[in-house]
């Protein structure tokens, strides 16, 4: 890719990061939560009973960092804390009947969103959309970056 290409590509993505940052504030915000705890009600929602390592995982933090989201979202009434049957030395992290309440009031909010975000796309695009988001999260997540920015920094 030229790197012009390359430096449009920036650009879009710097823009379609603002967008969405801003949304995304504002929808948690709607709800009384921030971003880091509606990112964390969003994972343990979806999968309904989750271990703290395993949520830590998939949000890319570390189980200190994620431990104190939780800690205050488990104070708000949100989540709950349960020790793993097979293995006591885990936690599993559940939803609260406020937290269910929460997660589907955010769930609504972000489909109405979304769902207006693909009004404005041709119906036969939307996979090929979904597609490509899919495509770009996972070349993200395999390259790493600040190694790659080390070395472009020590090569100058």
């Amino acid at each position: 890719m030229e790197i012009n290409e390359v430096r449009l590509f920036r650009d879009a993505l710097r823009k379609m990061q603002r967008s969405l940052s801003g949304q995304w504030k504002n929808d948690a915000a709607c709800c009384g939560i921030t971003v880091a705890q509606c990112h964390a009600l969003m994972e343990v929602g979806k999968s309904g009973e989750i271990a703290l390592v395993e949520l830590a995982s998939v949000l890319g933090l570390d189980t200190s960092t994620l431990s104190r989201t939780i800690d205050s979202m488990v104070k708000s009434g949100l989540l709950e804390r349960k020790a793993n049957l097979e293995d006591r030395r885990y936690l599993n992290i559940t939803l609260t009947t406020k937290g269910k309440k929460t997660y589907n009031d955010i769930n609504h909010v972000f489909d109405r969103f979304y769902s207006d975000l693909f009004a404005g796309i041709p119906p036969q695009k939307h996979r090929q959309v979904i597609e490509s988001i899919n495509l770009l999260a996972d070349a993200i997540n395999n390259i790493n970056t600040e190694e790659c920015c080390r070395e472009e920094l020590t090569n100058e």
